[in-house]
């Protein structure tokens, strides 16, 4: 099988990560390379990707988004690194490019042999003062929406297997 399509089928959301084990800034450069080269709707490349590898802005970050769950736990299953992903609301194809974006992060860091989680309530976070004061702290200016978080480093223990696909799933018009 074809080592791209077989990292396709075979990604799946990591919930339980190794605090303690950081992935290389390497890989993590990799990863981000791939989140940079997604499609974006006329190639206008609406995304910013903040790469956070900082243990006090990543502890931060979920804080904000337990907030927004209205839980005391973690949301980022304690993942050492945060890729968040935001995109410019200016462009008409904005949640479609960072949702892409998203997606070549979690294959990416799948094709490295790290896990990854899609984590929602970015939106939240960043529509309220205190995300927009961070965004001013890191310099991104413009109006940027939240699109989504990837939680991402080692998986701790086994990642479970594929659920079968439904039947449906693809309707062929010939």
């Amino acid at each position: 099988m074809n080592e791209t399509i077989k990292t396709l089928e075979t990604r799946r959301s990591v919930r339980c990560f190794d605090a303690e084990r950081m992935p290389s800034e390497e890989m993590i450069k990799q990863i981000v390379e791939a989140g940079e080269y997604a499609p974006t709707g006329r190639g206008k490349q609406s995304p910013r990707i903040v790469v956070v590898t900082n243990k006090q802005t990543r502890d931060l970050l979920s804080s904000l988004n337990a907030r927004v769950m209205g839980v005391e736990s973690d949301p980022f299953y304690g993942a050492p690194v945060i890729l968040l992903v935001l995109a410019d609301r200016e462009r008409p194809t904005y949640i479609y490019d960072g949702s892409l974006v998203m997606g070549n992060l979690m294959n990416a860091a799948h094709s490295l042999g790290l896990g990854s989680c899609w984590i929602h309530r970015a939106k939240e976070i960043f529509d309220s003062e205190e995300g927009k004061a961070l965004l001013k702290e890191w310099g991104i200016e413009g109006d940027y929406e939240g699109i989504g978080h990837v939680a991402l480093g080692y998986a701790k223990g086994e990642t479970r297997e594929a659920m079968p696909r439904k039947e449906d799933y693809a309707v062929w018009v010939r």
